[in-house]
């Protein structure tokens, strides 16, 4: 797991979040920043190895960025951060 001391890898523009992935982080006692944190220094969480490398060679093509943490509820949170670097947003899977 990456630490805060990380520095980030590329823009998160502008922070959105659905509100069942508020709610979810509220029900599990946990922040989006603490995410967004893992997010932004290439701790991409659940994704499987071929998405975390195409997430790494995606911080250097600018296209799109998605991350897949558990949380500790054992609900699933993604985020994404848009090839443009304009958003990232958290969303339940199921909103996708």
């Amino acid at each position: 797991m990456k630490t805060q001391t990380d520095k980030p890898k590329f823009p998160l523009g502008q922070l959105l979040a659905t509100p069942g992935a508020l709610k979810a982080m509220e029900n599990a006692g946990q922040s989006p920043g603490e995410l967004l944190i893992r997010h932004v220094t290439g701790d991409w969480g659940l994704v499987c190895k071929a998405d975390a490398e195409a997430n790494e060679q995606a911080i250097k093509e600018r296209t799109r960025l998605l991350s897949s943490y558990k949380l500790a509820t054992g609900i699933v949170i993604w985020i994404i951060t848009e090839a443009s670097r304009a958003a990232t947003t958290l969303l339940l899977p199921s909103e996708y």
